[in-house]
């Protein structure tokens, strides 16, 4: 079917083929299971709530757990207040979490369901904890969703306490990572002897040990203390404007606390940047672990730089990590000539093009694109390689391109979300990776009586 993809680009006003991107409460679900203890909850069908937990699970290749109201006809019809209140009193009788990070969906939004006066009619046990985010699907995308239930998270737990001028501790907002990634920006933060909030941290949630016996709760997640504390920190730094500048603003608001906005900590300049505003912020200085972690990935670009210098090269996916992406390929020397998000927001087309033209070069851009938009892009401007995430599977073959697989939903692969693609040791990765790519495609289409072994 995509061989019949005509190459004659035509303005479309509504109309979307292929979607660069998913659903609200996705990310949504993802962010509330970066809460210890904590059971999302989807206030709509069952088959919404199915369909979240399984694009999750197959990514992360883990089970993820959520509960639903299951909307049946007559919810649909008449509002969905008696489901979530049985379902609410039902979870804490059978699942017993601590929280319950409730979003909502298409259906229960088109009704108008009104989430906080129905939590605040139900009779909540002692020591446990209810919250909401708005999170309907015909707006924005994943990252939206993800945005709103952070942002939920602070309105919901974040308070200054009395008479406390500050903690000493920096908070951090990672966005919408693997739980490998979250690994790696502890890592750094520790490794400058920095006391931190970390919110919400999947790690130890989506990627713990197998012990032989289930844990409806793992170890990870940030715990309720450390979230009603995180309004006492000297400062939030959020990790990617569309995932985590919301809830940095909202602690600014809510408890004085000044944010700053930074790239995703994703190749050289982005890195540097974050572990620059945390020097300003504490004082401390760069350990000998970074300085030679960032010598080795610096010594890794001279040495392999010929393999990618002057490749075209097509980046799409979730704008954060598109945008970090985009300005790492400059600094490798390869050419973005097609730049495409699903998630709408001017912000992201700003960004690009700013760095492009610091750079002197021009590319297609766009923001609440779609896979469509992108095929034809390509058939009308080859690329060398594709970097984003499975979506893009079909246009590789269609195209005979090869596709470095970054970012999410990526489910034809596996162990991905166990590694970092973040800081200097994920930027190691990354270029490994580019240069397999284009290695072995060069092996592939290179004749016998030519091929080399020294590359």
């Amino acid at each position: 079917m995509l061989d019949l993809v005509p190459a004659e680009i035509k303005e479309r006003e509504s109309l979307v083929v292929n979607p660069a991107k998913t659903c609200q409460p996705i990310g949504a679900m993802y962010a509330a299971l970066g809460i210890h203890a904590c059971l999302p909850h989807s206030h709509g069908s069952q088959g919404c709530c199915s369909y979240h937990r399984m694009h999750l699970t197959k990514h992360f290749r883990e089970p993820v757990v959520a509960s639903t109201s299951a909307f049946t006809e007559g919810s649909s019809v008449f509002g969905g207040r008696a489901n979530l209140t049985t379902a609410l009193k039902n979870i804490f009788a059978v699942y017993d979490p601590d929280v319950v990070a409730i979003n909502t969906t298409c259906l229960s939004e088109t009704i108008g369901d009104d989430i906080p006066s129905i939590i605040g009619e139900v009779d909540i046990p002692e020591g446990k904890e209810v919250f909401s985010a708005s999170t309907p699907s015909y707006v924005g995308s994943h990252i939206t969703g993800f945005s709103n239930m952070v942002e939920a998270m602070v309105k919901h737990f974040s308070r200054k306490g009395e008479g406390i001028k500050t903690n000493g501790k920096v908070n951090i907002i990672p966005g919408f990572v693997n739980p490998g990634d979250i690994r790696e920006v502890k890592h750094i933060v520790e490794a400058l002897g920095i006391e931190y909030i970390l919110f919400p941290d999947q790690s130890g949630v989506l990627d713990s040990p197998m012990t032989g016996e289930y844990q409806m709760y793992p170890a990870g997640g940030t715990t309720v203390d450390d979230l009603r504390d995180s309004g006492n920190s000297r400062a939030t730094l959020a990790l990617g404007s569309f995932a985590s500048a919301e809830a940095a603003f909202q602690l600014e608001r809510q408890c004085k606390i000044k944010p700053y906005i930074l790239k995703m900590p994703l190749g050289v300049k982005a890195t540097d940047d974050f572990i620059m505003q945390l020097i300003k912020l504490t004082g401390h200085e760069v350990p000998f672990t970074l300085e030679e972690e960032r010598g080795q990935l610096v010594d890794i670009m001279a040495d392999t730089h010929n393999h990618f210098h002057g490749k075209k090269v097509a980046i799409y996916g979730d704008p954060d990590l598109v945008i970090a992406m985009t300005e790492f390929a400059l600094s490798l020397g390869m050419l973005p000539v097609h730049v495409l998000t699903g998630t709408p927001g001017k912000a992201f087309k700003q960004e690009i093009e700013s760095m492009l033209d610091e750079a002197g070069l021009e590319a297609n851009v766009k923001e609440a694109g779609d896979m469509f938009k992108l095929h034809q892009w390509i058939k009308n401007e080859p690329v060398d390689l594709l970097i984003g995430n499975s979506y893009g599977k079909l246009i590789a073959k269609a195209e005979d391109i090869p596709l470095l697989r970054l970012g999410f939903p990526i489910l034809d692969r596996s162990v991905h979300s166990y590694f970092s693609v973040l800081g200097y040791r994920g930027a190691m990765r990354i270029i490994e990776k580019i240069s397999n790519a284009l290695l072995n495609r060069r092996d592939r289409d290179t004749s016998e009586e030519l091929i080399e072994f020294v590359l």
